[in-house]
């Protein structure tokens, strides 16, 4: 299927916002979030607005606009209202800390940053070693700072006219950790949001211009970027935005309040959303029709149990920053519990093995991937970039094998890189943080399964003499990886292992750490103790 016939002359937020207003639908519900409605006009003149705020503090096209927000409108406007100028959208993590913002912020050489007053404190704490920062823009009441959100657009136009930008302008940047370890940024083109708001949302999932969408996943993600962004805004929809931390208490109090049509969520979220209902009677989720899952494989046991208790499946997929959205993905109605489905129209899919020749049906390869929403490349990571991007195709690095019928299965990853709530999770991050302890002569970490069959991460640890293992040990290493990095990395168990298995050069062999956590633990160099909380 080719690119949707987009004019040459095209500008993203003029075709998600501007054309509502075109089509009559000026007072309809573009936004829920809380007790806030935001109607398509008032998006349509606080995008405007956001915009013209930029352009006043000098921002000019191709520069970049950083934004540290929660969900919410003003996460919207600022994503927005930088793209119809002409600049450079990069929505930031917002569960990172000082230094990696110290990070982000230099590599994108943001001209503006808007951020959020609950995280402006991590902004300021790295300030002085922000090379390319001009202005910090701040959201919220109680706020600090020179430049205040609500104040700016008061006092802009609600009027602008989109920039003259070509439907392969840069429109967005999108960062993900990749097999360097590393954060690196996606650089997307203002097609590629509309071509897998129309392949994948509207002819694969079947939304609907009267859905209400609900992502728990975060659109600072690629994958709830489109569930809670540009879907529903491409087809003239609703969004409901929830800015606090997803947790299953959250998210049903969300899906009660704002009457979603369809939910999106990574299957982490949906094992924890399941334990609480099965743990407070819950057995219905309101107007749901629809679950969308993507970020990591959805165990087929868990599509099961969800099914059984509230009567909807879980459509899953997947999906990946650098192509955007979801390339793989079953059909409602048409689910395979444990598949991830068959390649959404509009993408191509290849199987090949080492020497990069397609294998056949039934038998496990390395997945590459073409299609029209693909990343032009990795900022400033020429050489990646190169292994990365085969000129139409992309290389996943996933393991997968493809049945008779089409339907595509998860097989692993061909590094050591691993997705946790769908997050990705690079070991050495981990192990880095550990090393900092005391206690901690080396770590080995990987990707274990839980209970449910869910990817959590598994540290196998290596103590200096004088530290004897122990359960209290155990929870001061989880905190200590919690109170360091983001919270998704922390190991949910730890094992005391004596050594740890290296390569004749030094290295550690992470797959030989795999077989024994698949072995029971009990076996080879793990003859430790394993403490779980």
């Amino acid at each position: 299927m080719p690119l949707p016939n987009l004019p040459e002359q095209f500008n993203a937020a003029a075709a998600l916002v501007d054309s509502h207003i075109a089509a009559g639908r000026s007072d309809k519900p573009a936004i829920l979030c809380g007790d806030r409605t935001i109607t398509y006009q008032q998006l349509y003149e606080n995008v405007n607005r956001v915009g013209n705020a930029l352009l006043k503090l000098g921002v000019r096209i191709e520069q970049r606009v950083a934004a540290l927000v929660p969900d919410s409108p003003e996460c919207v406007y600022a994503f927005l209202g930088a793209m119809k100028i002409g600049a450079v959208s990069v929505p930031l993590n917002t569960m990172l800390v000082a230094k990696d913002y110290k990070y982000l912020l230099n590599d994108c050489r943001a001209h503006v940053l808007v951020v959020d007053s609950s995280l402006l404190h991590h902004v300021l704490e790295v300030r002085e070693h922000l090379d390319h920062l001009e202005h910090i823009v701040v959201v919220g009441d109680d706020h600090k700072g020179p430049l205040i959100l609500s104040e700016l657009m008061a006092a802009a136009s609600p009027k602008l006219e989109p920039a003259n930008t070509s439907r392969d302008d840069s429109a967005f940047w999108l960062y993900s950790s990749g097999t360097g370890g590393a954060p690196k940024a996606a650089i997307h083109l203002h097609h590629d949001m509309i071509f897998t708001a129309d392949l994948y949302a509207q002819d694969t999932i079947g939304l609907l211009e009267s859905d209400v969408s609900f992502s728990s996943a975060k659109t600072f993600f690629a994958y709830g970027l489109g569930n809670g962004l540009y879907f529903p805004l491409r087809l003239g929809g609703t969004t409901a935005l929830l800015p606090d931390r997803p947790l299953p208490e959250a998210i049903f109090k969300a899906i009660d309040r704002h009457q979603p049509t369809v939910f999106y969520s990574v299957p982490t979220s949906y094992a924890n959303m399941l334990h609480y209902a099965e743990k407070t009677g819950r057995k219905e989720l309101g107007r749901v029709r629809m679950c969308v899952s993507a970020g990591e494989q959805l165990p087929a046991a868990l599509y099961e149990k969800w099914r059984a208790r509230f009567g909807v499946e879980i459509v899953d997929g997947i999906g990946s920053t650098e192509i955007l959205h979801i390339y793989i993905s079953n059909r409602p109605g048409q689910v395979r519990p444990g598949s991830t489905g068959q390649v959404v129209p509009g993408f191509e899919a290849r199987i090949v093995d080492d020497h990069g020749q397609d294998v056949p049906v039934g038998e496990t390869g390395t997945l590459l991937v073409k299609g029209d929403s693909i990343a032009t490349g990795y900022w400033n990571h020429h050489k990646l970039t190169q292994e990365t991007f085969l000129g139409e195709w992309i290389n996943t690095r996933d393991k997968f094998y493809m049945d008779a019928a089409g339907y595509y299965w998860y097989a692993g990853r061909t590094d050591d890189m691993f997705k946790v709530s769908g997050m990705m999770v690079w070991p050495t991050d981990v192990e880095g943080v550990l090393q900092r302890h005391p206690a901690v002569l080396e770590s080995g970490v990987i990707g274990a399964p839980d209970e449910d069959g869910l990817t959590k991460v598994r540290a196998y640890v290596v103590l200096k003499d004088g530290h004897p293992p122990s359960q209290e040990l155990v929870r001061e290493l989880q905190l200590f990886v919690k109170t360091n990095s983001m919270p998704h990395k922390y190991p949910r168990s730890v094992i005391f292992v004596k050594d740890l298995p290296r390569t004749a050069t030094g290295k550690i062999q992470r797959y030989k750490l795999r077989e024994i956590a698949a072995r029971g633990d009990q076996h080879g160099s793990a003859t430790g103790l394993e403490l779980q909380l």
